[in-house]
């Protein structure tokens, strides 16, 4: 079965689709490891591992496909890829389609921010006209060569314009044709649950932001209000930053690491992990 088949089916199953965000190709690796069914992978995350700066649009569309292409190759999962706000105009929508198509993930996120875009739970996004995001996702529709493909069309007005005003770009966006609706940063319970109302037969996500503007409902919850999918887009990125700030202060207070070894993974575990003993096997059988 196709991945982008395999996606649809995981959307359509009346089991939430947890999807944790993947910052780099080991995160990822460790996300289907851990039983997970899908990877998402996060911009943010991406900006922070390759550039060491925040999410606010200075990574390409070349740079990011090339890591859609990376983490494609490291894990047997459909993974979903944010896309920004496609690098441009729908022209560029075109070619980001076809490249993160090219790179193997079963779905694009398109926003509709102005470029350069940011997290989608900073202040200060602005967004661009809703007849403008229409063409992109158009666009974005008409391009895919796999029918299977999922477009996923975010907006970004609830914060500044409220949430009615997020629906109705929500319905248009829908209207164009995107398969999987992403009301960005509800700021209730009950703004969730008027996403799903409004939406009854449209698949939705919820992103699960850690300290965000929207509450994190569980698994069953979030069910049980109706959504298809939930994202975890930064807590593995936090999860890590935190474990290897707490490794660097034992090192420089302590002088050694001996203290906290039970901590990490040991030197054969993370080598299994990571392939190792496969590699040995063909590099013997091509010897």
């Amino acid at each position: 079965m196709k991945k982008t088949t395999q996606l649809r089916q995981l959307l359509a199953s009346k089991e939430l689709l947890v999807a944790p965000g993947a910052y780099d190709m080991l995160s990822a690796k460790i996300i289907e490891a851990s039983g997970f069914k899908a990877v998402y992978m996060t911009g943010y995350g991406q900006s922070a591992s390759v550039l060491g700066q925040p999410d606010v649009g200075l990574l390409t569309m070349t740079e990011m496909a090339r890591r859609a292409a990376d983490m494609a190759e490291a894990v047997d999962v459909p993974i979903l890829a944010d896309g920004d706000t496609g690098y441009g105009n729908p022209l560029n929508v075109i070619r980001t389609v076809r490249e993160y198509e090219k790179a193997g993930v079963c779905a694009i996120q398109l926003e509709d921010q102005v470029f350069p875009k940011k997290c989608g739970h900073m202040l200060g996004r602005k967004i661009i006209p809703a007849e403008e995001m229409v063409q992109k996702i158009k666009a974005a529709c008409d391009t895919r060569r796999d029918d299977d493909f999922v477009i996923i069309a975010r907006t970004d007005a609830r914060t500044n314009h409220g949430l009615e005003a997020a629906l109705e770009r929500a319905a248009m966006y829908k209207e164009a044709g995107a398969d999987l609706l992403f009301v960005e940063s509800p700021e209730s319970v009950e703004e969730m649950k008027a996403i799903n109302k409004a939406f009854p037969e449209s698949f939705t996500l919820a992103n699960m932001l850690e300290g965000g503007r929207t509450p994190m409902p569980t698994v069953p919850e979030m069910e049980e209000m109706g959504y298809n999918i939930a994202i975890y887009c930064t807590g593995p990125v936090y999860a890590a930053a935190k474990a290897v700030r707490s490794y660097m202060e034992t090192l420089k207070h302590d002088g050694t690491t001996k203290g906290i070894w039970e901590n990490l993974l040991t030197f054969e575990e993370f080598n299994g992990f990571i392939g190792l003993p496969s590699y040995c096997e063909k590099e013997n059988k091509y010897a």
